[in-house]
């Protein structure tokens, strides 16, 4: 069967930067490997095939375009540019905040690496905490980036 609109795909993949580095995959002994999965509770995130519905939304553009024709157990590896997948990296998208407006706002004092959810459902990590101010970044983590994906689809429905 091939893959078209309306189609539910499953796909094994290993998501990689352009040097090389990864970062996601559904493969359990790459994400070992590349330090994928967190050892920060007893509870490790499954690693497991992407499905989804293809023209659906449920994947970035590029992934969700490039499996239209594949076929049950083509490989491919497709390259997706920033406008396809995140977007590209937006600096208006960084906002600094008065350290104790900030700590009102999320109720935890600021820390490089906190991540927080604003009420119009942006998300954002803290970047940077210095004199007083609080610097947060509500870009996507992999915005502005080149991601290359080695799949295999596994099932068409």
């Amino acid at each position: 069967m091939t893959v078209e609109a309306g189609s539910t795909v499953r796909l094994a993949y290993v998501g990689r930067f352009e040097d090389g580095s990864v970062f996601a995959t559904s493969d359990p002994d790459v994400a070992d490997e590349h330090g994928l999965r967190s050892t920060a509770s007893d509870e490790q995130p499954t690693v497991s095939p992407l499905s989804f519905t293809v023209g659906a939304g449920e994947v970035i553009p590029g992934l969700d375009e490039a499996v239209v024709g594949m076929t049950a157990g083509e490989e491919a590896t497709i390259a997706v540019p920033p406008e396809d997948a995140y977007g590209e990296y937006d600096p208006y998208r960084v906002r600094e905040y008065d350290a104790e407006t900030f700590e009102q706002m999320v109720g935890k004092p600021p820390k490089i690496g906190l991540h927080v959810e604003a009420k119009n459902d942006l998300h954002g990590d803290v970047t940077a905490v210095s004199d007083g101010t609080v610097e947060v970044d509500f870009n996507h983590e992999l915005a502005g980036k080149r991601l290359i994906f080695d799949v295999e689809v596994l099932a068409v429905t």
